[in-house]
């Protein structure tokens, strides 16, 4: 299991969520709070993952924070 941090503006969040859970089983969502969020994917799909990353954090103005 991988864990990536993201930190995105609040009302992201739900939109967020939404796009992470219907990319088929690639990674669970876990909100800190607000728009601090846990992501949490098999370790073999860690590429897909990030770059799903990237380019979520680039449109809705997150950043990926290193754990």
């Amino acid at each position: 299991m991988v864990v990536r941090q993201v930190v995105l503006p609040a009302r992201e969040v739900v939109f967020f969520k939404g796009v992470i859970e219907a990319s088929e089983g690639l990674a669970a969502v876990f909100a800190e709070r607000g728009g601090d969020l846990s992501v949490a994917a098999p370790v073999d799909r860690t590429t897909e993952l990030d770059a799903l990353l990237d380019v979520l954090c680039r449109e809705l103005g997150g950043v990926r924070v290193a754990s």
